[in-house]
């Protein structure tokens, strides 16, 4: 029997199994959840002026404010020009408007009384110079990075891409992914149910897993274990993705022929069977032009704990993000010691005191998608390790 590796040894060797990046240009509003791929810096300071943040009155301060302060002008945002000529006077200014000329105190609406002469503080006010004013270059200075490559393009990202003038952006180039569902015993989700027959939906959930993670470019191939044609179809496959991703097929029964298939395409193996459950039969290689391939036992838990703890991680660092680390949680219950690394179905609740706790719900088998569906994601629990109440793991979620 083949030597089993570890999970520590199956995640290296899938990282470390990356293609040349390649780039690509698109309109800032297609850019969402991209990877960046060159930094950016400010197009001016930040603020570009100095900025009023309250609405009220812009006046020049000193130690005893007059009694009246008359109003010579308005600027609102977006508004230039005025200018302070008298310091028993004041300018009426909106909230984002340029600071105008002359002033050094912007006083707030809520610390005034109105008359027809102008403008006198109300008792509470106790105005001091340069208040309520967001300086010129408080925020950065003209010229400094304000985004570095390599980050994922989020709302914050965005507005700092827009707030530069950056109207094409570019980035990293998404893979393009092929799910491949393989087994005659296998119906589509839209197919009349015949006896002994089930529905596929273990590429489905995969699919699902990269989309969500802001993998667009995936596509979902169901194909014929027949041999005569599964290797054409793998070839044809291959050719025109960077990403296969296969569920079924990878056993070592007699009519899985899933691994001599791709190596006699030329997909080179780097290894088959990983000491964990479920998922001991994954197996990964390498295409004859970089591509990447995932071998997945084809039952819904197996695929999607693979994904989720090897493809869809696999991916994420390829794009630059680097390799994301877990979040760790607390068991609300004990789980045995295994001989096998186990990936273990949780729901996350909390506790009276508020900490996040992880339920261990296993599904009744490695098919069971209703007791998945009521899950969070899974903990991973070491090899022969024996947790109690309390012990802390990461959690990868679905």
């Amino acid at each position: 029997m083949q030597s089993l590796i570890s999970v520590d040894e199956a995640t290296h060797a899938v990282h470390a199994q990356s293609r040349t990046r390649t780039i690509e240009s698109m309109a800032l509003a297609d850019a969402v959840g991209r990877v960046l791929a060159d930094e950016v810096m400010a197009e001016r300071a930040h603020p570009p002026f100095d900025r009023v943040t309250m609405d009220g009155i812009a006046t020049r301060w000193r130690p005893v404010m007059p009694a009246l302060l008359r109003v010579i002008g308005a600027q609102t945002a977006g508004g230039y020009g005025q200018a302070l000529t008298d310091a028993d006077t004041c300018i009426e200014v909106a909230s984002g408007a340029l600071l105008p000329e002359g002033c050094d105190c912007v006083i707030p609406i809520e610390q005034l009384v109105r008359s027809a002469q102008g403008y006198a503080l109300a008792s509470s006010a106790s105005p001091s110079r340069g208040q309520f004013i967001h300086r010129q270059g408080a925020d950065c200075p003209a010229d400094a990075v304000v985004l570095d490559a390599g980050i994922r393009i989020g709302a914050p990202q965005m507005a700092v891409l827009a707030a530069n003038g950056v109207a094409t952006v570019n980035a990293v180039r998404l893979p393009t992914i092929a799910i491949v569902a393989t087994g005659e015993a296998l119906l589509d989700v839209a197919a009349p149910l015949q006896p002994a027959r089930i529905r596929r939906c273990s590429d489905l959930a995969m699919m699902a897993a990269l989309r969500a993670a802001g993998f667009s470019e995936v596509t979902v191939q169901p194909l014929s274990e027949d041999p005569d044609v599964l290797g054409a179809n793998l070839s044809r496959l291959l050719q025109g993705h960077d990403v296969l991703v296969l569920s079924g097929g990878v056993t070592l029964g007699q009519r899985d022929y899933l691994p001599t298939t791709l190596e006699s395409l030329g997909v080179r193996c780097i290894f088959q069977g990983v000491a964990q459950q479920p998922g001991r039969a994954m197996w990964f290689g390498i295409g004859p032009a970089g591509q990447r391939v995932f071998a997945l036992p084809g039952n819904p838990f197996s695929s999607l704990v693979c994904t989720a703890r090897y493809v869809r991680p696999a991916l994420l660092s390829s794009l630059g993000l680097g390799i994301v680390a877990c979040e760790q949680v607390r068991l609300a219950a004990a789980v045995p010691a295994h001989t096998l690394a186990q990936f273990v179905a949780v729901r996350l609740r909390r506790d009276p005191n508020g900490d996040v706790l992880a339920q261990p719900v296993p599904p009744r088998s490695n098919a069971d998608v209703t007791t998945l569906a009521a899950t969070d994601g899974f903990v991973e629990v070491p090899a022969g390790l024996a947790c109690e109440v309390g012990h802390a793991l990461p959690l990868y979620r679905w």
